[in-house]
């Protein structure tokens, strides 16, 4: 069954088609995800509460002092 409830044949094209797409969706979350970090790590710069960070993004503290830390080391 499709996700739609419909029901589908999943051939070797059609397979390649949701593959693609899914690394297309990989790629785009990586990207995505090095904007957040800079965006947790601008707004730990301009003192924005971590507290409001987490709140936003739904990372932990631990998590959210990680990504800053990572920049400080070099790490980016």
């Amino acid at each position: 069954m499709n996700l739609n409830g419909t029901l589908c044949v999943m051939d070797k094209r059609s397979l390649e088609h949701l593959a693609r797409r899914f690394r297309e969706a990989e790629v785009r979350a990586e990207i995505l995800r090095q904007e957040l970090a800079a965006a947790i790590r601008e707004a730990d710069a301009d003192g924005v509460p971590q507290k409001d960070v987490c709140e936003v993004t739904g990372y932990t503290r631990q998590q959210i002092r990680r990504i800053v830390k990572a920049s400080a080391d070099g790490d980016g």
